[in-house]
C-alpha cells in the first residue's frame, strides 16, 4: 500500500516532521510518500491562506497518480473536497480524522490550535462533520504555525498551558492537536497529562489504511463526480 501524505504549504521542515509522524504509525507494508506544495503560502493560517494553497496542492497531487490513498496534512482540511473530486482513491483530511478519532474514545474533547483567526474555520468544519457537540472548545495558543518549527521551549509551555485549561475548564477527556506542526508532540503530551492526545497525521494514516484494506474509495456518483 502506498499513501501520499501531502502538506499543502511549502515549508519542507514541516513536511519532514509530518513524514516522521506518518511512518511511526504506518504498517510495515505501507509506503509513506511525503510531499508538499511547490507553490503557495509557507504556512496556512486562516481563510486567505486556505484559498491560496489549493492550486499548488492540486498540482502536487497530480504528480502522484499511483498512490492508494491520500492524506492532506493541514488541520483546516484544506482542499480535501477538491482532491476527492480530482482522484478516485480515498482522501482524508487530518482535521476530520482527528475529530472522528477523538469522538470514538472520549465524550468531550478540546482542540489546541495556533492563531485565533484559525478558530472559526475549525469550528465550521466541526459543524459540517456533525461533531460540534462533541467538541468542548477550540483553543488558540497564538503561536504562528512556523514558530512550531523552531523547537522553542516557550512554545511548548503555551501548548501545555492550554491543555491544562482544557482539562480544568472544558472538562475535556481528550485533546486534539490542531496543527500538523504539532505532530511530534502527541506521545509526550499524552504521557504527561494522562489522557489521549490525538495527532491528525497519525489518525489520518491509520484511517486511510483501513479504507484501503476494506476496498473503499471515494464515491463518484454525486458531489465528487469529476465527469
Amino acid at each position: 500500500m502506498k499513501i501520499l501524505v501531502i502538506n499543502p504549504n511549502t515549508t519542507r521542515s514541516m513536511t519532514d516532521k509530518i513524514a516522521i509522524a506518518a511512518r511511526a504509525v504506518a504498517r510495515p507494508d505501507t509506503e509513506i510518500v511525503a510531499a508538499n506544495s511547490q507553490n503557495g503560502p509557507a504556512s496556512i493560517q486562516g481563510y486567505l491562506d486556505v484559498a491560496n494553497c489549493v492550486p499548488g496542492l492540486l498540482a502536487e497531487v497530480a504528480q502522484h497518480p499511483d498512490v492508494d490513498a491520500i492524506v492532506v496534512a493541514c488541520f483546516d482540511d484544506t482542499g480535501v473536497d477538491a482532491v476527492r473530486t480530482l482522484v478516485n482513491v480515498p482522501v482524508l483530511g487530518i482535521g476530520e480524522a482527528a475529530y472522528h478519532a477523538a469522538s470514538m474514545i472520549a465524550n468531550k474533547f478540546s482542540v489546541i490550535t495556533t492563531l485565533s483567526r484559525s478558530v472559526p474555520g475549525l469550528e465550521n468544519n466541526l459543524m459540517r462533520y456533525g461533531l460540534a457537540q462533541k467538541c468542548a472548545r477550540v483553543r488558540a495558543t497564538e503561536i504562528p504555525v512556523l514558530k512550531l518549527e523552531e523547537g522553542d521551549p516557550a512554545t511548548l509551555f503555551k501548548i501545555r498551558s492550554e491543555i491544562r485549561e482544557a482539562i480544568g475548564q472544558d472538562n475535556a477527556e481528550a485533546i486534539v492537536l490542531g496543527c500538523a506542526g504539532m505532530a511530534d508532540l502527541m506521545a509526550e503530551l499524552s504521557a504527561e497529562f494522562g489522557l489521549p492526545v490525538i495527532d491528525g497525521v497519525a489518525a489520518g494514516v491509520t484511517f486511510a489504511e483501513a479504507l484501503v484494506n476494506n476496498r473503499l474509495s471515494t464515491s463518484k456518483i454525486g458531489a465528487y463526480a469529476n465527469r
